[in-house]
């Protein structure tokens, strides 16, 4: 019960994090020193391009988008619900999977922020901040990462896990700034508030798992 109760805290606190850094990037977008710190970070990967990188780069764009989420989510859903058999777990992975949109759209709109407009390698419509791709990777990738990573008996295989999920999401986030449809700090605000999604889904989900562990114990 206290191992639980740590864990519980421990959430909470992750979850108080991510919101403040979301929160100090909301409030500086428009500051001169967050301004220069995209224009460097913009010059920097945009100053690697080449034929081979773009290709790379619109790639892994391409795997952050509706129609790769939606198939990704589609499978990682049914072997949820028919090979391991984990309901509950499903629940929580489509919860987050369709919140994360849904959330996005109303900063989108709460903060009406333009998207650059100096060099794109491809053309996309709406509000920069914060970056869909970024939320949705961050999303997508860490939850599943949370559910496996229990099912996963070695300290290597978990290393793995991580190295890829968060490789993924790094690079899914790159792209757009290589591209040139986002902010440096569209990504990491869109990362922010995707971990603070996350972080309280999975509190809630821990926190109820606990109650029914509870009732069962109680029933015995």
């Amino acid at each position: 019960m206290m191992k639980f109760t740590k864990q519980l805290l421990s959430g909470f606190i992750i979850s108080i994090i991510w919101l403040i850094g979301f929160s100090c990037i909301a409030i500086l977008m428009n500051g001169q020193k967050l301004i220069q710190f995209d224009q460097v970070l913009i010059s920097s990967i945009q100053g690697l391009e080449s034929p081979a990188l773009t290709s790379l780069m619109k790639f892994f764009t391409f795997i952050g988008s509706f129609p790769s989420v939606f198939v990704i989510c589609l499978f990682t859903a049914l072997f949820l619900n028919f090979v391991l058999k984990h309901r509950i777990e499903l629940i929580l992975f489509v919860y987050v999977v369709i919140g994360t949109p849904i959330i996005n759209q109303i900063l989108k709109y709460f903060f009406h922020r333009a998207r650059p407009d100096f060099y794109r390698l491809i053309e996309i419509r709406g509000y920069s901040f914060p970056s869909g791709h970024a939320m949705n990777a961050f999303a997508v990738y860490g939850i599943i990462t949370f559910l496996l990573w229990h099912r996963i008996p070695s300290h290597l295989g978990r290393m793995i896990l991580i190295l890829i999920s968060s490789g993924l999401i790094i690079i899914i986030g790159a792209s757009r700034i290589y591209l040139g449809v986002h902010y440096p700090s569209d990504i990491i605000g869109g990362y922010f508030a995707s971990g603070f999604w996350l972080s309280c889904a999975i509190w809630f989900f821990q926190r109820y798992k606990e109650k029914q562990s509870q009732r069962k114990r109680l029933s015995d």
